[in-house]
């Protein structure tokens, strides 16, 4: 007898109505990632140079490289602040019940208490405080993890399962715009060009123009603001949470989980569940090894290596962006292709490639005192490749866990990034004291940790989802108020 399981699953499926994106709220939702990546696009490009300047002042040293590590010391320290911390408003939020919903509250505490301090640290390193600096920088690390899972975790909160790919590239586009905002300001106001001015005594920087550097952290702080407000206003957590009841369950059934029927409110995760999770943040542990480590040391590679300006730096960050928001943009779409796996393996592939090329032109073509164009072309191919992993893995990960414990899988997820995070300054920061290595040693340090993470990724399982039909074209646009 012919089994006629899977064809009457079939036509109940095509017989529902089609699953559609959601797209203005999930714009609106994208502005709680804007002022994420607003505030760490200013952190990380201008934090690591302070740290550098404030510790060879402090310690007498002439050479940049004799306190990379102390520099990888700090920053991995805000990072372990991060891992302990992330996995903690996770849960707290899946908990949290209020009046303006689960996540609100800590966004909103967390955005007043980042923007209040941020502006604080470049008038700490103005005064050459080391401490003062590095205080500010934990205040503002420790109350940006309070709103950074509870605000990531919207998305999925309101997302049906087989959506989240497209709506992370959303999410993360805007994202980018707001990196790309911070980068254009910190553009105008060159850090180089700042350090490069100084007067009087070597280890004193207060007789300079403080607003050279102090007004990338005041634009930082105000746009950080404004976009809370934008999702205060406009995102009724509870009021949304109840219209999409029934999508998020049809998104259960439609689930890419190894064991999609195990996954529950309550229950524990399946072996086959549990694996894919460990497979996925094994891998992605190892590509934050690489991303964050160039992220870190980018600037004063380009500072003191290739003796380019900071504008250089932001030249590289805008084009990266460029990249980056091509690969969100479709990223979604060649996952619904191929799978999410395939679409990260292709990613990671495209990244490892470009890298390879930075390795083998510096060693064959070199630099002469600027940035070369075809350091441009590798960071936009590099841009392409990690937003193609970054805006399917997540979505990865929180596939594989019920709607009640979002935030959770949330705060493993940057868990395993946070720890990435923690470790690569410091080892980098290390390797960059032995007198074999220099700044060289940043592309190959990166090729070795995406190689890594692509090996790794080859195990986790290609689960494709039950599709029903999604609206495509001009329907797919139609928005629910």
């Amino acid at each position: 007898m012919q089994d006629t399981t899977n064809s009457t699953s079939t036509v109940e499926t095509s017989s529902k109505p089609a699953l559609k994106l959601n797209y203005k709220r999930t714009f609106t939702i994208g502005f709680a990632f804007f002022g994420i990546l607003l505030l760490w696009q200013v952190y990380d490009s201008w934090c690591p140079t302070f740290l550098t300047e404030l510790f060879k002042s402090a310690f007498n040293k002439e050479s940049d490289q004799d306190v990379q590590y102390l520099v990888g010391v700090m920053m991995a320290l805000d990072n372990l602040a991060a891992l302990i911390l992330l996995p903690i408003f996770g849960r707290l939020s899946d908990k949290t019940k209020s009046p303006i919903g689960k996540r609100m509250p800590y966004i909103l505490v967390g955005t007043f208490v980042c923007a209040v301090c941020f502006p604080f640290i470049p008038v700490f390193f103005h005064q050459n405080n080391l401490v003062g600096t590095i205080a500010m920088m934990a205040i503002v690390l420790i109350f940006a993890m309070m709103y950074r899972n509870p605000a990531v975790a919207l998305m999925p909160d309101m997302t049906p399962k087989p959506l989240r790919s497209k709506a992370n590239g959303i999410i993360n586009i805007m994202g980018y715009i707001g990196g790309a905002f911070a980068t254009v300001v910190g553009m105008i106001f060159v850090l180089s060009t700042y350090l490069g001015t100084k007067a009087g005594s070597q280890d004193s920087w207060q007789y300079h123009n403080i607003w050279t550097i102090e007004i990338p952290f005041l634009v930082g702080s105000v746009l950080m603001l404004i976009s809370a407000l934008v999702l205060f206003f406009t995102i009724k957590e509870n009021k949304i949470a109840e219209e999409v009841k029934d999508d998020m369950a049809r998104g259960e059934e439609e689930s890419e989980a190894a064991d999609k029927m195990a996954v529950d409110d309550e229950g524990p995760m399946t072996k086959a569940n549990k694996i894919m999770l460990y497979f996925i943040l094994a891998a992605e542990f190892f590509w934050f090894m690489a991303d964050n480590g160039i992220g870190t040391f980018l600037n004063n590679y380009v500072i003191y290596n290739i003796q380019g300006s900071s504008a250089s730096t932001a030249v590289m960050v805008i084009v990266s962006g460029v990249g980056s928001v091509i690969g969100f943009a479709t990223g979604g779409i060649i996952a619904s292709k191929i799978g999410r796996k395939w679409t990260i393996l292709s990613g990671l592939g495209a990244t490892v490639i470009s890298y390879a090329a930075w390795i083998i032109l510096t060693f064959t073509v070199g630099f002469h005192g600027s940035v070369p164009a075809w350091l441009y072309v590798i960071w936009f191919v590099k841009g392409v490749g990690m937003s193609l992993v970054h805006v399917n893995s997540y979505p990865m990960v929180v596939e594989l866990c019920s709607s009640k414990k979002i935030g959770a899988f949330t705060g493993y997820y940057y868990a395993a990034s946070m720890a990435a995070q923690t470790a690569t300054p410091i080892l980098l920061g290390l390797l960059l004291l032995v007198p074999a290595f220099n700044w060289d040693i940043l592309p190959i340090y990166a090729t070795i940790c995406l190689a890594a993470s692509t090996a790794i990724f080859f195990f986790v399982k290609n689960v494709k989802s039950n599709k029903t039909e999604f609206k495509k074209g001009l329907e797919a646009l139609d928005v629910d108020d």
